[in-house]
């Protein structure tokens, strides 16, 4: 098999910094409610898991195309394999429905819909008149396989005409649980390899987005949120998130640096599964994405990951296994809060 697989080895905040300060006060998203690596026809599976606190994760590696009927008739069956290898948490790649560039966003872009409220119910399923044809598409995915969908992300027009970089998390029902609008913009420049400018199509969000499943917390980022571990740790620590899931693009200069290198810190700082998944790569598109699709474990093991074809990556995600490391090595109990100002664990 062309496949990597690799088993692992083994109060409320009291003070904050400035930028914990600035990022609690942020509206907060509450919402309610493996391993496997596929290329192509060739997959290798392990034992599903069953407890409440265990779930079978699937990444789907998507190429893109600028077909956007294409793209969500590729979306439909991806999920629809997954589901069908026992994935009840699936997730799709930043921008599936869409290239990934400037001139593309505000031509893909398409009307999101909002968090549904206690007495609005039917908010996150509303007509092709209120919402786009991707946001249906998720909705309706969702609740045919019985999953939680994480939706990667859609370049998202808003009514005040701003365009968002925008994940949508649907629940088994089909409801929407979560809207995440991409915080940090990705704008670097790294002299004759990568220059990029999201900010000059793209506005930031300002929501921390953790959200409650019947499998624990789960907090959401998109790509460059990956680079803030100020965020990963608010989510963790703050939110009391268990499982992390970043839908990202990294391309061919910043990706073999440092994909892995971040998802796994991200992991061991803050005890947690951490999930990514990326579009396929395009020879042919302008951006090239990196690829390699991952899920590392709270000891910082990659259990799954594949390269930059399009794939299926699936893991077998046991949230007890937070909790044994996190006892094991108790540096959420051990901070020195009398020398600097980081966030302690709630009760």
């Amino acid at each position: 098999e062309n496949t990597r697989h690799t088993e692992p080895d083994s109060r409320r905040t009291v003070h904050r910094t400035l930028c914990f300060r600035m990022l609690a006060s942020i509206q907060r998203v509450f919402t309610q409610q493996g391993n496997i690596i596929s290329i192509g026809s060739r997959r290798a599976m392990s034992s599903s898991v069953g407890s409440e606190k265990s779930f079978r994760f699937a990444g789907c590696q998507m190429k893109v195309s600028t077909d956007s009927e294409l793209n969500r008739q590729r979306a439909t069956t991806l999920v629809a394999e997954a589901a069908s290898n026992g994935a009840q948490v699936i997730a799709l790649p930043e921008c599936w429905n869409c290239p990934y560039s400037n001139g593309a966003f505000p031509k893909y872009a398409e009307t999101c819909p909002e968090v549904p409220r206690a007495h609005d119910d039917d908010a996150g399923t509303r007509s092709a008149d209120a919402v786009g044809e991707s946001s249906l598409l998720l909705a309706a995915l969702a609740k045919r396989h019985g999953v939680y969908l994480i939706g990667g992300s859609v370049p998202e027009r808003a009514t005040d005409s701003r365009i968002y970089n925008t994940c949508l998390m649907y629940g088994p029902d089909g409801v929407l649980l979560a809207k995440h609008r991409k915080m940090h913009l990705f704008d670097i420049d790294v002299p004759g390899k990568m220059t990029f400018r999201e900010s000059d199509t793209l506005s930031a969000g300002n929501q921390i987005t953790a959200v409650q499943t019947k499998y624990g917390k789960f907090g959401i980022g998109i790509c460059y949120d990956l680079r803030f571990p100020e965020y990963a740790q608010l989510l963790a620590i703050d939110y009391g998130c268990e499982f992390l899931c970043y839908p990202g693009a990294f391309n061919t200069t910043t990706g073999p640096a440092h994909w892995e290198l971040l998802l796994r810190g991200r992991a061991v700082d803050n005890q947690l599964y951490v999930a990514a998944v990326s579009p396929a790569r395009d020879p042919d598109s302008s951006y090239q994405a990196w690829g390699h699709s991952t899920v590392v474990d709270p000891w910082g093991v990659v259990v799954s990951t594949t390269e930059h074809e399009e794939a299926i990556v699936y893991a077998d995600v046991d949230l007890k296994r937070v909790h044994e490391v996190r006892q094991q090595i108790p540096v959420r109990t051990q901070k020195r809060h009398d020398i600097y100002s980081s966030p302690a664990p709630a009760k």
